[in-house]
């Protein structure tokens, strides 16, 4: 029997206040309403970002943005904007949301089946780890060995898989028939691709082909298709913001008897430096959990201008969100890595190793990983990077490492990399990685692997193999 958190709150209510809450134009919404909310809360709660500490071990900080974020949500609540309708909810609402959710996740079939559960900060827990090549886009041709690469990782305990945006010759168009095949074709392959390499029941996300609710709900089947262990994505639109065709999919993934997530992305630099995209962040989660309907988040905050969450602000945020979620709250999270270099670079590793370790120490329960060369560019991604990000991670707890620990690590090795992210190496594609036909990784890509793994363990990270 799968055992999995119950909706988190009142679902039918949530989309009777998309259709009845206060009725505000978008642009007000943001300017009138989230804007200023935001602001205040920075100032009256004292956020305030500190360069010199990546990591910060403060836990009055980590306090104080929960509060603030508290605030925030119940202040400006989330924007439908099919509707141009506030959904508003009370703290007694909100209280009654977090203890109700139980903190336990049952993914996968048979001998794949994994338990996440909530950590806490400095946790001597480990986390659990999803490999994922993110959104990047791959051809019909490399898309189910991508796929098997991925699967055949032994630290995944599940995976995301890529985007087809070609399908039988036709490109994937949202809304249209093209839509529904090619997320047919998608599930199908990645079904294949976790039979091929012996773990048939290995927790699937499977989303990014089937984009819109239409698409999603044709591939919900437990023989061939989405089952209800695998992992099902509703997007929360930055900032606090949803619409009807994600509260579509809320309502499908619940009564599909799915597991459900909220897919999270603050954007750093659009309405918030780093104080803000934090309040943001943990803000989300109380959207997410509300809302979404979720039973666990994925979170990535990025950099509106690189598209990355490696850089110093960034894992500040990263960092704090975590801590401020692990302290108050049960609430399953995975933090997923987005680096702007691309793969078989010493600089997509530092930013790997960095991500994972600050995300497991801080408190994150997933460490859901890593874009590479910021998740724009076609088939440039490979599982090695996700490796590092979770060997590390789980490395960095095995070695009993403190906040200050990382911090100082973090400190050491971001000078490595930092002042290239505006001109970052794109590195190599997953065809010139790996070969295609054995799924073996390439000598130059192995060799950098292990000589970046050994700068790691001179800051003291102990790898257990």
């Amino acid at each position: 029997m799968i055992k999995i958190p119950t909706p988190p709150w009142r679902i039918l209510t949530v989309l009777s206040r998309a259709e009845t809450g206060p009725l505000i134009l978008e642009k007000e919404f943001d300017r009138k309403i989230l804007i200023p909310n935001l602001q205040r809360v920075i100032k009256e709660y004292d956020i305030k970002y500190d360069p010199e500490n990546p990591v910060p071990s403060d836990d009055s900080l980590a306090k104080d943005v929960w509060r603030a974020a508290v605030d925030l949500f119940l202040s400006a609540g989330v924007y439908c904007t099919t509707t141009q309708r506030r959904i508003l909810f009370s703290e007694d609402e909100l209280k009654e949301a977090l203890w109700c959710y139980r903190g336990v996740l049952e993914i996968g079939e048979g001998h794949e089946r994994r338990t996440w559960t909530p950590r806490k900060v400095e946790d001597t827990k480990l986390p659990g780890c999803l490999f994922t090549p993110v959104g990047v886009r791959a051809s019909e041709e490399t898309f189910t060995r991508m796929i098997m690469a991925y699967i055949q990782e032994p630290l995944a305990d599940a995976v995301s898989t890529p985007i087809l945006d070609v399908v039988e010759g036709n490109y994937v168009k949202p809304g249209s028939p093209f839509e529904i095949q090619g997320g047919v074709v998608h599930v199908m392959l990645a079904r294949e691709a976790a039979l091929r390499v012996g773990r048939p029941g290995i927790a699937i996300v499977l989303t990014g082909t089937a984009l819109l609710a239409g698409a999603q709900i044709a591939t919900s089947n437990p023989m061939w298709g989405a089952r209800p262990t695998d992992l099902r994505l509703v997007s929360l639109i930055s900032e606090l913001k949803v619409d009807y065709d994600l509260l579509s999919k809320a309502l499908h993934f619940r009564q599909y008897n799915g597991i459900s997530g909220a897919l999270l992305g603050p954007l750093y630099g659009v309405y918030a430096k780093a104080e803000g995209t934090a309040i943001i962040g943990v803000a989300s989660h109380l959207a997410g959990l509300m809302v979404n309907q979720s039973d666990f988040t994925c979170y990535f905050p990025v950099h509106y201008k690189y598209f990355n969450n490696t850089s110093r602000e960034m894992l500040w945020v990263v960092s704090t969100t975590y801590q401020a979620l692990a302290n108050n709250t049960n609430l399953i999270s995975g933090s997923n890595g987005f680096a702007v270099a691309g793969p078989c670079t010493d600089m997509v590793l530092y930013e790997a190793g960095l991500h994972g370790m600050v995300s497991a120490v801080s408190g994150a329960s997933i460490l859901w990983e890593i874009a590479s060369a910021s998740n724009k560019h076609f088939e440039r991604t490979t599982p090695l990077e996700a490796r590092m990000a979770c060997e590390t991670g789980v490395a960095a707890v095995l070695s009993k490492l403190k906040r200050s620990d990382v911090n100082e690590i973090v400190k050491k090795i971001l000078p490595k990399y930092e002042n290239r992210i505006p001109n970052a190496p794109l590195g190599k594609t997953f065809a010139e990685c790996y070969d295609i036909k054995t799924l073996t990784l390439s000598k130059e890509c192995s060799e950098l692997y292990k000589s970046i793994k050994r700068e790691f363990e001179e800051f003291g990270i102990k790898y257990p193999f």
